[in-house]
């Protein structure tokens, strides 16, 4: 099969639209379960090559939650504490390697995740569909499916969900091909190999760079290269803990993901993990009340007596003091940046998050304001040399 026929483009009145093969070859991938249309492909093709690179730059199962062609979360297959378990949603359930991969993937930004498409680097087991069966989810990628794992996905939203196969040794052209406006535009393949011979320049004092670190920084600029530009990567303990994507300004991708990993370390706070909530409330209803109970929306939640729409009692309210003296707790955090930092800002907004390494392509006129305020906060920063713009 060279080609397969999607229901609509971007949108209903985008049609015809197609996949297909432009030398005439097959098709690498086989439609298992549902009937995929243009976004979830686009999704499915950027996610495989995502976790593809991650599994060869750290030999770790890798997972990724994508949404509109960005991540909303990635992750190799490190064991999860009873925390992770816990606030994961999974502490119930037993883990292989690869479902504890997407176990924190979709744990980095669980909101975002709602409705993902989900990219898998090993063949889909049983415990990683059973892990999905209850999750609201579109569709998923992967190079194979365990013949018990392929009849839960199949049973998943009365039995539409979106199950594709892809050939595990498929090799695309060295050149590749996007039309915009009627034009044909054409381009190498980003081929860059991220690897730990990246992460070798270091222009701050702080030149020390752990093991752990290193496959986080690589697991965040692998991420960033199929993460819709300006974007920025916050990274710890083998998972994205939050992604900016597609912002005009870096500043603005750094916060966007900064209080994104805030908000991951915040739902591990002892207030959020007692949270009294209703036997009747679904997983994504506490996902949203989570978020609110967390966010400065909180006083006034609890001021108009709506928490017993979630709660069983009314819970005591997680003060902006309290949120602070929990946040500066947090250490050991990785940062990407899919280019160069123009200015310290940044940093000052990584500081707060508990970042203590940073890979970013360098390059800036300003680079030596960036080296000074890391510097400042005894931040080891690598020059990569390598922009990693996706578009």
């Amino acid at each position: 099969m060279n080609q397969l026929m999607l229901k609509y483009g971007c949108n209903p009145n985008q049609k015809p639209a197609r996949i297909f093969m432009r030398d005439g070859g097959e098709l690498p991938i086989q439609v298992r379960n549902g009937n995929p249309g243009y976004i979830n492909f686009m999704d499915a093709f950027n996610s495989w090559q995502l976790v593809k690179e991650l599994k060869a730059a750290t030999g770790l199962p890798a997972a990724a939650s994508f949404k509109h062609v960005s991540p909303a979360g990635a992750a190799v297959a490190v064991p999860l504490s009873e925390t992770l378990k816990k606030i994961y949603f999974v502490d119930d359930l037993e883990l292989s390697p690869i479902a504890a991969a997407y176990a924190r993937a979709r744990g980095a930004d669980r909101m975002s995740s709602y409705g993902d498409f989900v990219a898998l680097s090993d063949p889909c087991d049983v415990q990683t569909a059973r892990l999905l069966a209850r999750e609201v989810s579109d569709g998923i990628i992967a190079p194979g499916y365990t013949p018990e794992a392929l009849e839960i996905l199949k049973a998943k939203r009365k039995g539409t969900y979106n199950v594709i196969q892809i050939d595990e040794g498929y090799l695309p052209a060295p050149i590749e091909h996007k039309d915009v406006y009627g034009i044909t535009f054409e381009q190498g393949r980003n081929e860059v190999c991220i690897s730990r011979d990246l992460l070798t320049n270091f222009p701050t004092q702080n030149k020390t760079l752990p093991p752990e670190a290193q496959r986080d920084l690589l697991l965040a600029l692998i991420t960033l290269k199929y993460t819709q530009s300006n974007s920025v990567c916050y990274a710890k303990d083998g998972q994205a803990i939050g992604i900016g994507a597609g912002q005009q300004s870096r500043i603005h991708c750094t916060r966007l993901a900064g209080n994104k990993a805030d908000v991951w370390f915040l739902r591990q706070h002892p207030k959020v993990m007692g949270l009294p909530f209703r036997e009747d409330i679904r997983r994504p209803d506490r996902d949203n009340t989570i978020d609110v109970y967390i966010s400065d929306d909180c006083m006034e939640v609890l001021e108009e007596g709506r928490w017993q729409e979630f709660f069983t009692s009314r819970p005591e309210p997680l003060t902006r003091e309290e949120k602070r003296a929990w946040l500066d707790q947090q250490s050991g955090v990785s940062l990407g940046s899919d280019a160069f930092f123009p200015f310290g800002d940044n940093i000052e907004r990584a500081h707060r998050s508990g970042v203590q390494f940073i890979a970013e392509t360098g390059g800036s006129i300003r680079d030596d304001h960036v080296i000074a305020t890391c510097d400042k906060y005894g931040i080891a920063l690598a020059f990569t040399g390598v922009r990693l713009f996706h578009h």
